[in-house]
């Protein structure tokens, strides 16, 4: 038996969305971090720990992410800063990714996902899904 009455509520769509491309996100660093591990294996980096440490870093993000795309399904309003924010912090690296190093192919989908999911996330009906009731 279900006790949280939340549960039965269905995410509106932009909310859905946003979800669906943060957890994207997410197995992208966790996709990423798998790459940094097996380059670190197979070949000769300058620095082993830092490279294994750039790798747990991509896996603690990847469960970040995974947490706030759930938090979002939820309807936790809670979610909703977090994602924001890393939202928010990815437009300057995916910019810098696209534009300034060249690597649009890396930098375009940063830059397109975080530029979605904050307008997802800003849409009317995630608002009213996702706002506080400061009333009650």
């Amino acid at each position: 038996m279900i006790e949280d009455s939340d549960a039965l509520v269905r995410p509106p769509t932009p909310v859905r969305l946003a979800a669906g491309i943060v957890a994207a996100e997410a197995v992208g660093l966790l996709v990423a971090a798998g790459v940094l591990v097996a380059k670190t294996v197979t070949g000769h980096p300058a620095s082993v720990g830092r490279a294994l440490v750039g790798a747990a870093l991509a896996v603690f993000g990847a469960v970040v992410l995974a947490l706030c795309a759930r938090g979002l399904m939820l309807l936790r309003y809670a979610a909703r800063t977090p994602v924001i924010v890393l939202q928010l912090l990815a437009l300057p690296v995916g910019y810098s990714l696209a534009f300034q190093a060249g690597r649009v192919g890396y930098g375009g989908p940063v830059l397109v996902a975080a530029l979605a999911v904050l307008y997802l996330l800003f849409t009317p009906p995630a608002r009213a899904a996702l706002d506080r009731d400061l009333t009650a």
